[in-house]
């Protein structure tokens, strides 16, 4: 039977493919070459598919790259950092060179990361893809070194950080900072009934605790700055049950007592988290969301809270999924 001609592969009868495939891999383009590359920019409106309506935010997420940032202690890390950077599209237009975000990120990637940096990106990115309205958020992993309870060691914690700012139509700039915090949190009542069967029946017990995460959401009031190591002191002064990094025998014993000394409902959690933020002057509004992932329980308990600012954050965060820790 005679073998069908193929495509891009030689038949098995020796037929060459129709196609020839091969990369050139000494050829350079020029600028004439480069001039005469089709651009979709400049196709024709009719060629929008679905409603000709504006779009909110287009364009990449998770282009990951090393960046530069400072610590409280005026110390400059290098932690690699995954960006989302998006901007608005006019209804008008078929869409944004996705190439140019990356290519702004590569033109200011040695300055440190600041407020004013992203400003320059999002700015960068309305003159390049003739937007709006910006949005860019770095996501990255933070370390700090703990101390242990009562051993003198230390350990290297490591915190999820996001820094977000977003430039509106109005020229209007806005910075968010978010915070994950990982602490333990014993129940209340699980510990009353441990007492109580001990007292009653001699009776020996453990009362049930777990990993917990605060997410905390807050921007920055304008003019002022808050540092990562801020975020984490408010933390900590709130719920002092941090998990640890370095533990011997007697910060073990000491973790136990510490969280004696403070049991918590998830409730208590986000208004302890609450009364913290809420005294800076240097947050204008935050969204703090609460997990406590049961031991006793197939279930979490969670809870939402925010500062309660007229037209800011409301407590509609849902994704709690994403506390798991």
């Amino acid at each position: 039977m005679k073998k069908k001609p193929m495509y891009l592969h030689r038949s098995a009868d020796g037929t060459p493919p129709r196609v020839k495939r091969a990369y050139a891999a000494g050829f350079r383009a020029s600028p004439a070459y480069r001039a005469t590359l089709p651009d979709m920019m400049e196709a024709a409106h009719d060629t929008l598919q679905g409603v000709n309506v504006p779009i909110q935010q287009v364009g990449i997420h998770n282009f990951r790259l090393p960046l530069k940032y400072r610590t409280k202690a005026g110390k400059t890390l290098t932690l690699e950092t995954k960006v989302t950077g998006t901007v608005s599209l006019e209804a008008e237009l078929k869409g944004i060179n996705m190439s140019r975000i990356m290519r702004s990120f590569y033109e200011h990637k040695d300055g440190v990361i600041t407020g004013e940096w992203m400003g320059k990106i999002l700015q960068a990115y309305l003159r390049k893809v003739d937007s709006k309205a910006a949005r860019l958020k770095v996501a990255f992993s933070y370390p700090m070194l703990r101390p242990s309870l009562r051993s003198g060691l230390e350990g290297w914690q490591f915190y999820d950080v996001a820094f977000e700012d977003v430039m509106v139509r109005d020229g209007h700039y806005r910075r968010f900072i978010h915070f994950d915090y990982v602490y333990s949190s014993a129940c209340p009542c699980s510990a009353e009934l441990t007492e109580h069967a001990r007292d009653r029946r001699a009776t020996y017990g453990v009362p049930h605790s777990q990993r917990s995460k605060a997410r905390i959401t807050l921007e920055e009031a304008e003019g002022r700055k808050i540092w990562v190591e801020d975020v984490h002191a408010h933390c900590l002064r709130a719920l002092p049950t941090e998990t640890q990094v370095m533990v011997k025998r007697e910060d073990e014993q000491a973790f136990a007592e510490l969280n004696g000394a403070h049991l918590k409902f998830v409730e208590d959690a986000a208004r302890l988290l609450y009364r913290e933020f809420d005294g800076d002057r240097r947050i204008k509004d935050f969204q703090i969301a609460c997990s406590h992932l049961e031991s006793l329980h197939s279930h979490d308990a969670v809870s939402v809270i925010c500062k309660g600012v007229p037209g800011g954050f409301t407590a509609d965060f849902m994704d709690f999924g994403s506390l798991l820790c």
